[in-house]
C-alpha cells in the first residue's frame, strides 16, 4: 500500500501524518508512508487545497484533517 501525505508542513498537515501512521500501525497494514510537500507533485493529483491523503493513486480526503475511523476504513 502507497500512501502519500500531501501539504506543505502545517499544523493540520502534521496532525494527518500522525493519524496515518498510528492508523497504519492499528490496523496492521504494510504502507509506505510518504510526505508530499512539492506543490506540483500535490497539483499533480489533482488536489488544489490541503492537508490530502492519496492512497494507491487515488484520493481519500482532501482540505481537512479525516478522523481515525476515516483512514482506518481506508486501510480496510
Amino acid at each position: 500500500m502507497d500512501i502519500k501525505v500531501c501539504g506543505p508542513g502545517c499544523a493540520k498537515c502534521h496532525e494527518v501524518e500522525r493519524l496515518v501512521k498510528e492508523s497504519v500501525a492499528e490496523a496492521g497494514v504494510e504502507a509506505n508512508i510518504e510526505k508530499v510537500t512539492d506543490f506540483n507533485v500535490i497539483a499533480g493529483f489533482g488536489v488544489f487545497s490541503t492537508p490530502a491523503v492519496v492512497i494507491d493513486g487515488k484520493v481519500k480526503c482532501v482540505g481537512k484533517v479525516p478522523t481515525k475511523k476515516e483512514i482506518l476504513s481506508w486501510l480496510a
